[in-house]
C-alpha cells in the first residue's frame, strides 16, 4: 500500500514534468491532501516566484486562495500583496479588480471588465458608447493588451486571453467562419446569444472568452489580433 507522503511526493515530481495536464492534476491533487499538500504547494511557488507567472502557478495560487484558509491567505498577502500577477505601473489603467475577479474565476464579471477597460484605452468616446471602433485600436498601448492577456491565460489554464484567439485564428489561416464556432461564438451559422448562451467556466472551447462583439463586423477583432502587442512577445 502506498503511503500519503508517497503519493505527495509523486504529485510533486509531477509537478517538474512539462506535461501541462499532469502538472495541473498534480496540484489539485496536493491541494485536497491535506496540511502537508499545501505546504509542498506553498513551496512550490515560493521556488519559482522570481520567474514569470506561468498557468501552472496561476492553478497552483488559485488553488490556495480557494482553500480560504486564515493562514493560507496571510501566506499569499506576505508574498504576492497585489496578487499573483505583476502590474506593471507603467500601465494605463488598474487591472486589480481584473485579477481578483479572474482569480475567483468569475469569468463573465471579469469579461465586463476587459471590455470597460478596453473602451478606457480607447477614449472618452469609447466609454460613452460602451464598446469600441477598429480605428481606436490603435491607440491601446502594447503593454495594456498584454497585461490582460497575461491575466486571462495565467487564471484560466492558458485556455482564454486574446493571444489564445489570435494563434488559433492564424492556425485556421486567418478564415473567420472557421474562427467563430472554434471559439464557440457561432453553430449552425447562428451566432451565440448574450450571456446565456456562452460558457462562463474552464469547459468553454479555447480562446472562448474574452468576447468581441461581431454583429458589428470583424474589423476592431482584426485590428485587435494584429495589433503590434503580439509580435512583440512571439
Amino acid at each position: 500500500m502506498v503511503s500519503d507522503s508517497s503519493l505527495r511526493q509523486n504529485w510533486r515530481q509531477q509537478l517538474q514534468i512539462d506535461a501541462l495536464k499532469q502538472q495541473l492534476s498534480a496540484a489539485y491533487a496536493l491541494a485536497v491532501s491535506g496540511e502537508e499538500g499545501i505546504e509542498l504547494l506553498q513551496s512550490t511557488l515560493l521556488e519559482r516566484q522570481h520567474h514569470p507567472p506561468s498557468v501552472l502557478d496561476g492553478r497552483i495560487f488559485q488553488l490556495l486562495y480557494a482553500l480560504a484558509q486564515p493562514e493560507v491567505k496571510d501566506f499569499l498577502d506576505r508574498h504576492w500583496p497585489q496578487g499573483l500577477v505583476p502590474l506593471p505601473p507603467e500601465a494605463t489603467a488598474d487591472y486589480a479588480s481584473l485579477q481578483t475577479s479572474l482569480l475567483q474565476q468569475n469569468f463573465q464579471e471579469a469579461d465586463r471588465l476587459t471590455l470597460t477597460h478596453l473602451c478606457q484605452l480607447a477614449g472618452p468616446s469609447a466609454v460613452a458608447r460602451k464598446w469600441v471602433y477598429f480605428t481606436e485600436v490603435h491607440l491601446f498601448p502594447a503593454i495594456d493588451l498584454q497585461t490582460i492577456d497575461r491575466l486571462w491565460q495565467t487564471y484560466s489554464e492558458g485556455k482564454f486571453g486574446f493571444s489564445v484567439q489570435r494563434r488559433l485564428w492564424l492556425s485556421l489561416g486567418q478564415n473567420w467562419e472557421r474562427l467563430w464556432p472554434r471559439l464557440g461564438w457561432k453553430e449552425n451559422n447562428l451566432w451565440t446569444r448574450y450571456p446565456n448562451g456562452f460558457i462562463w467556466d474552464l469547459s468553454a472551447p479555447d480562446g472562448h472568452l474574452p468576447l468581441s462583439n461581431q454583429l458589428r463586423g470583424v474589423r476592431m477583432m482584426e485590428a485587435l489580433l494584429c495589433h503590434p502587442a503580439w509580435t512583440e512577445i512571439s
